[in-house]
C-alpha cells in the first residue's frame, strides 16, 4: 500500500473517533469540566485559602498542572477503552482485523482519537483554571504541549490494552477505579513529595504517575522534585512499552479472534 492509502486509512479511523467525541459532547466534554471546576472550587479556593503557598506558588497554582493532566489522561483513557470495547461488543472490530490496515495504523488511529479528546478537555479545564485564578503563568508552552501529547498517548494505550482484555463493560472500569485513581492521588497532585517521610517518598518514586505530574508541573511552573528530563524519559519509556504490548496483541489477534 502507498503512503497516501495509509494516510487515508489512518485519517478515516481518527475522524471517526474525533467526530464521536464532538457528537456526544455533553457526555464526553462537559462532565470532566464540571468535575474539575469542583476540584478548583473545593481544593483550590476553600482548602487552598487555609494552606497558603507551596514552593512559592499559591496552592491553587500548585495543584492546577496536576488537575489539568488528570483530566487529559482520564479522558484519553476513557475514550479509547469505550470505543475499542464497543467495537468488540458489536463485532465491528472483526472488519478491522480482516482489512488491509496494519496493527500500527489501528493503534495510531485509536490513540489519536483518545489524545484529541484529552486535549479538548485539557483546554477547557485550562480555561476554568484561568477563571479561578490558578493559571496566570506558564513556564514553557512547548513542554506543556509535549507533556499533554505524551501523557494522553500513554493512557490512550492503556485504554486500548484494557479494551482488549475486557470481557464485559464492567471490566473497563476496573483499571481507572482500582489502579489509575489511587496512582493519581498518590502521585503528588495535591501535595509536594517533600512533605512525605523518606519511606513514602521512595514508594512514590515507583509510581509512574509521579513522573507525569512532576514533569507537567515543571512545564507549567518551572518547579520540579526530580530532574524533569529524567521524568520525561520515563514517560517515553512507559509509552513505548505499552505501544509494543498493544501492537503485539493486535498483530497476533490475542483475545480478539474467536
Amino acid at each position: 500500500m502507498s503512503a497516501k492509502e495509509y494516510w487515508i486509512i489512518y485519517y478515516t479511523l481518527f475522524r471517526k473517533e474525533a467526530v464521536r467525541v464532538l457528537r456526544i459532547w455533553a457526555q464526553t466534554l462537559l462532565p470532566p469540566v464540571i468535575t474539575m471546576s469542583l476540584y478548583f472550587l473545593i481544593f483550590g479556593k476553600i482548602v487552598g485559602s487555609r494552606i497558603g503557598t507551596m514552593h512559592g506558588f499559591s496552592y491553587m497554582e500548585f495543584i492546577t498542572p496536576g488537575l489539568i493532566i488528570m483530566a487529559v489522561i482520564n479522558n484519553a483513557y476513557a475514550n479509547v477503552v469505550g470505543s475499542f470495547f464497543g467495537s468488540r461488543f458489536n463485532h465491528s472490530i472483526e472488519e478491522i482485523l480482516v482489512s488491509p490496515m496494519t496493527s500500527h495504523i489501528v493503534i495510531l488511529g485509536y490513540i489519536s482519537g483518545g489524545v484529541a479528546r484529552g486535549l479538548f478537555v485539557g483546554v477547557l479545564v485550562s480555561i476554568v483554571a484561568f477563571l479561578f485564578g490558578g493559571l496566570s503563568y506558564i513556564y514553557s508552552v512547548p513542554l506543556v504541549i509535549l507533556g499533554a501529547l505524551l501523557c494522553g498517548a500513554l493512557f490512550a494505550l492503556g485504554g486500548l490494552l484494557n479494551g482488549i482484555f475486557s470481557q464485559k463493560f464492567d471490566d473497563t472500569t476496573i483499571f481507572p477505579t482500582f489502579i489509575l485513581t489511587p496512582l493519581i492521588y498518590l502521585g503528588g497532585v495535591f501535595y509536594s513529595l517533600e512533605l512525605l517521610p523518606d519511606f513514602w517518598q521512595n514508594v512514590a518514586l515507583v509510581n509512574p504517575l509521579f513522573y507525569i505530574i512532576d514533569f507537567v508541573r515543571f512545564s507549567f511552573l518551572g518547579e520540579t522534585f526530580i530532574n524533569p528530563w529524567y521524568a520525561l524519559s520515563m514517560i517515553i519509556l512507559f509509552t513505548l512499552i505499552l505501544y509494543y504490548l498493544a501492537w503485539y496483541l493486535l498483530s497476533k489477534g490475542i483475545r480478539l479472534k474467536a
